[in-house]
Parts: C-alpha cells; structure tokens; sequence
C-alpha cells in the first residue's frame, strides 16, 4: 500500500476524522448511555469485558485520547494482574499504530508546525540516547507518549526498540497505577 498516495492520505486522515468526531461525540453528550452500556456489558461477561477493554485500549491512539481513561474505567471490573495483561497488549498495540500512521496521516505536520523546536530537539536527542529517551518519555505523566511515538515513527527508530521502551516506561506507570487504584478501591 502506497501511504503517500493522496488519495489514500486523505481517506486515512477522514476515517481518523470520523473516529475522532464520534468519540467526542459520545463523550460530551452521549456520557452516560456510555457509561450504562460499558457498565452492563462489562457486568455481562468477562470475555466481553476483555474484549471491549481491548478493543477500546488498542485502537484509541486514533483518537489521541490517553489510555489512563479506559484504565480508570476498568479498574473496579478487573483483577489487578489481569488488568496489567490487558494493558500492556494495548500500550503496544496503540503504540504501533501512532509509530506506523503518524506519516501517513501526516500528522506529523501538525506537530512539527504546533511544535517545531521541540521536536527539532527531540529529534537530535534519540539520535543519540534512543532507548533511555523513549523510557523516560513514556514515563513520565506530563508528556504525550503518542508524540514520542511519532517521532520514533518519522526517524525509523529500531521498532522493537522503540516498542519495548513505550511498554516499559508506560507500562510502569500503568502498573503503578492499576496497583495503587486497586489498594484504594478495596480500602
């Protein structure tokens, strides 16, 4: 598949579109039939939970939410360790489509032109530091993990590199999370 034709630039780019537009859509004023449909199919079965937790977690890169909401969704239907497992096929799997369709969707326009020195500089520093950069940028809370994504996606970083740092430093946090969540809620 040609991701530089225009043609099938601008249908990723409207199919992203869609998916973005329906998810604000639902979140602002569709909340609580959301929250009623999650609750009573999460309830329902515990492979349909997994499922839709999957699901939700995975292809939610396309909609440049964090993954910490479906998470804190998840938190009261699931056991600790199962949560953490679900989790981190997610991070990879939403991970991999920001490093994959970023270019294609040329969203990396959009952040060299929002972001242009920073990503200038982020560029030079995983020429040089690739993995403990993509750890700590995964790790740390305040910085959007699908940016660095994209970085590594433009610059070709190594893939399995690039994959195994985004899951150890968010998986991390989310561990961390997902662990500290449960103590609270079982309180």
């Amino acid at each position: 598949m040609e991701l530089h034709n225009p043609r099938i630039r601008y249908s990723l780019f409207a199919l992203w579109l869609l998916i973005v537009g329906g998810a604000l859509y639902l979140y602002f004023f569709q909340r609580e039939a959301v929250q009623t449909e999650l609750r009573n199919a999460l309830s329902a079965s515990f492979w349909i939970a997994v499922a839709a937790y999957l699901l939700i977690g995975a292809l939610r890169a396309f909609t440049l939410v964090p993954a910490t909401f479906p998470l804190l969704i998840a938190m009261p239907f699931f056991d600790p360790w199962v949560l953490l497992a679900l989790t981190l096929p997610c991070i990879a799997i939403s991970s991999s489509i920001c490093y994959f369709f970023a270019e294609a969707i040329h969203m990396d326009e959009l952040f060299e032109h929002k972001y242009p020195k920073q990503i200038r500089r982020l560029k030079e520093l995983l020429q040089s530091y690739q993995l403990p950069i993509i750890i700590g940028w995964s790790f740390m809370l305040f910085l959007p993990t699908d940016l660095i994504c994209y970085v590594c996606g433009t610059l070709k970083i190594n893939y399995k590199k690039f994959l195994f740092g985004v899951v150890i430093g968010e998986g991390t946090v989310y561990g961390t999370y997902i662990f500290l969540g449960d103590w609270a809620l079982r309180r």
